[in-house]
């Protein structure tokens, strides 16, 4: 039960931060009010790492900021190692 609420909730988290890197990505284009920095990095710090390193790559967003491309990975290689461990599939 609690693994199953887990998976759901990092399926959300990566979706929402997906969906947010886009749209930052098109307010920066459109010179619109923008997402935090901050917010964009607690997203993946959440959980949503695989989601926003896709939103990196997919919209071509935040690549060159270096606490973009080093927190993020490290996010989900921290998230991985932690579900591995909670699944018991870590040896």
């Amino acid at each position: 039960m609690l693994k199953d609420a887990l998976f759901t909730y990092l399926i959300v988290i990566n979706v929402l931060a997906f969906i947010m890197y886009g749209i930052d990505k098109i307010k920066a284009v459109k010179g619109a009010w923008r997402i935090s920095e901050s917010f964009l990095i607690t997203l993946a710090a959440l959980g949503g790492g695989a989601g926003a390193l896709a939103g990196m790559r997919a919209w071509h967003h935040k690549t060159r900021k270096w606490k973009f491309k080093i927190l993020v990975p490290l996010f989900l290689v921290i998230w991985t190692a932690g579900l591995l461990v909670v699944t018991g599939n870590w040896r």
